[in-house]
C-alpha cells in the first residue's frame, strides 16, 4: 500500500482534491468508453472475440494488414492500462486528520 499525505491550511482542500480525482476519474471513463467502441468495432467486422484475436490472429488474418492489427491490439492494451488507472483511482481512501501547531 502507498499512502500519500497532503497537508494544507485550508479547510476546502479535501473536497477540492476529491473533486480534481472524480473528473478525472469521468474523463478516463469517456476514453473507456471509446476504446471499447474502437474493440466492438473490430470484433463485429471480423465476428470474433478479442481474446481469440489476440491468441489466433496474424495481421495477414485482417482485411487492412498491419494497420488493422495494431490498432486492434493498441485499443486492447490501452483499455487494459485505463481500467488499471480506473481501479487505482476509484480505490483511493480519503483520511483526514487534523494536525495541532
Amino acid at each position: 500500500m502507498v499512502q500519500l499525505q497532503i497537508i494544507s491550511d485550508q479547510q476546502n482542500a479535501l473536497p477540492v482534491i476529491q473533486s480534481a480525482i472524480a473528473a478525472k476519474v469521468k474523463r478516463i471513463e469517456i476514453g473507456l468508453r471509446k476504446t471499447e467502441q474502437e474493440i466492438q468495432r473490430f470484433e463485429s467486422k471480423y465476428h470474433i472475440a478479442s481474446e481469440q484475436f489476440m491468441t489466433d490472429c496474424t495481421a495477414e488474418d485482417l482485411d487492412g494488414g498491419d494497420d488493422e492489427y495494431v490498432s486492434w491490439m493498441g485499443e486492447l492494451q490501452l483499455r487494459q492500462a485505463i481500467r488499471e488507472e480506473l481501479h487505482l483511482l476509484n480505490n483511493i481512501e480519503y483520511v483526514t486528520q487534523r494536525v495541532s501547531d
